[in-house]
């Protein structure tokens, strides 16, 4: 495996104890710190977010919404939907 262009993860959270995921985390973050790109499909919103530039979100094996990891993270729907956080009052996601 010398000089991969791409690293695919699938699942990277699943079956492991959160500090375990906290400290892959940190390393995939480092490796794609050198240019390496990453693909990561992940059901822990918050990990996801965390490891990304960009997002997508998928329902029924559909893209409903993609964009900026900020922008989703800050996104009302996303943030009741999948990170339990109430919407603020007035505000139409």
């Amino acid at each position: 495996m010398a000089a991969p262009r791409l690293l695919m993860i699938d699942e990277l959270s699943l079956g492991l104890a959160p500090r375990i995921v906290e400290e892959l985390s940190a390393a995939l973050l480092k490796i794609n710190a050198t240019g390496l790109s990453m693909l990561v499909v992940e059901q822990d919103v918050l990990t996801a977010l965390d490891l990304s530039h960009q997002a997508f979100v998928m329902v029924s094996g559909r893209i409903t919404l993609s964009g900026s990891s900020k922008s989703l993270a800050d996104n009302p729907f996303i943030r009741e939907a999948y990170l339990g956080v109430a919407p603020v009052a007035g505000v139409a996601p």
